[in-house]
């Protein structure tokens, strides 16, 4: 596999953009290797500028649940962007996307768009704290959710994967109004009220962990939470910005069923566009602006292409059937793939729920930070290099997940199989 064209861009890029890329994994220090350069996707690839061709399980990180280019979508933006690509001022499809994403998630009495996961879970935690007149915040080791100042503390993602978990430019000040609980660990919760019983105004969580590694809750620490919270007067938070709409049409907290106070959509909702969106109780979401005291804005919220390509993507999501061929799908690749390794003699920990999936290369069951932190990343690497050379693109990072989507063939997923079964061998 040739990647002449993109070394070169590479090395242009690095001469003006820091580490020659826009998002901090992209760079492959973790692998290795050189990063391709995508020029173009269709269906379940992707094709670099070299001309070699890719199974894609990264999904652009998740929204492309349907598959790259799907027709209804490119047409519907064709359309869109004929009449305008922004207006600053309120447009039809804002209100219908807010009736598609209320219609679907139960918990979610109103909601207001966004540009990012970051700007919905930065702009929820501002919420909680003006609403509930209390300034910290808990959040579990390896959970991400975007590059909030606040946040950024044992997070996962990016900084997990290069063992800096917390980013310098974020005032200590900040930093102490967040507190860290171990996730699936409900104990390591009950201890923060009971140091903090009157301050914290909301607990964040990804309901299923996609930063870390994919990992899912135990059974009971999500109903847990939600009754700690409530015990509390604390708001219960879920981002959802990956496994909303993409673990089912009512998300994680559907799945799981549970009431959060707020959610944090982004990915999905955006069918492949810059897009985010939180919302929740009726009460909690009349003290924004101007409604309330506590300020947000954006000038490309609820932009039209942004919300056409999601609003497509969502009505698809919604046609019978969808939702069980992603399982079908999601299953049938899992436990391939946990076969191929395991006859070659390879320790995993396999995980999977619905279209998102993710092995972890240890003997010791994951479960939170710490134990996925066991996984070994050198072999990881030595995987991604042999999947790759096969043509087969994942993450370039243990600590991140993959995804299936509609476009994804039977022959595809078999090839997927085969290619790890190859490599796995070779190891």
């Amino acid at each position: 596999m040739k990647l002449d064209t993109s070394i070169a861009l590479m090395e242009r890029a690095k001469k003006i953009i820091p580490a020659g890329v826009n998002s901090p994994v992209r760079a492959y220090l973790s692998v290795g290797g050189h990063p391709p350069f995508i020029k173009e996707a269709k269906g379940a690839t992707i094709t670099d500028v070299d001309g070699n061709t890719y199974i894609d399980y990264v999904a652009s990180w998740g929204p492309m649940i349907l598959g790259h280019a799907h027709p209804r979508v490119v047409e519907a933006l064709n359309q869109a962007t004929r009449r305008g690509t922004s207006y600053g001022a309120p447009t039809p499809l804002e209100v219908e996307m807010a009736e598609e994403i209320i219609a679907a998630v139960p918990s979610m009495d109103w909601v207001r768009m966004v540009s990012s996961g970051t700007e919905a879970t930065m702009s929820a935690l501002r919420l909680a704290r003006g609403y509930t007149g209390r300034s910290k915040i808990i959040k579990f080791e390896g959970c991400y959710h975007g590059h909030v100042d606040s946040l950024l503390v044992k997070a996962g993602s990016g900084g997990m994967t290069f063992g800096t978990p917390d980013s310098a430019g974020v005032p200590e000040g900040l930093a102490r109004e967040t507190l860290i609980a171990r996730f699936n660990d409900l104990s390591s919760v009950e201890t923060l009220f009971a140091q903090y019983p009157e301050e914290i105004a909301g607990v964040i969580v990804e309901p299923i962990a996609g930063n870390m590694g994919m990992i899912p809750p135990r059974e009971g620490f999500l109903e847990g939470l939600r009754e700690i919270t409530r015990r509390h007067g604390t708001l219960l938070i879920f981002d959802e910005v990956i496994t909303g709409f993409r673990v089912g049409l009512t998300g994680a907290q559907g799945l799981f069923g549970i009431d959060p106070d707020m959610t944090c959509l982004g990915k999905i909702i955006g069918g492949g566009l810059p897009v985010g969106a939180f919302g929740g109780k009726a009460d909690i979401m009349q003290a924004l602006a101007p409604l309330g005291p506590v300020y947000q804005a954006g000038t490309l919220s609820g932009n039209p292409l942004a919300v056409t390509a999601g609003l497509t993507t969502l009505r698809i999501l919604k046609e019978e059937g969808v939702y069980e061929q992603l399982e079908e799908k999601g299953a049938y690749l899992g436990k391939g793939v946990a076969e191929a390794y395991r006859d070659a003699g390879i320790s995993i920990q396999s995980h999977r729920v619905g279209s998102m999936f993710c092995n972890f290369f240890t003997d010791t069951p994951v479960t939170d930070y710490d134990t996925a932190k066991s996984s070994d990343t050198d072999l990881f690497a030595r995987v991604f290099t042999g999947l790759l050379e096969e043509g087969i693109y994942i993450a370039p990072s243990q600590f991140e997940t993959g995804f299936v989507s509609l476009a994804h063939t039977k022959g595809d997923l078999d090839r997927t199989i085969e290619a790890v079964r190859k490599v796995a061998k070779g190891l």
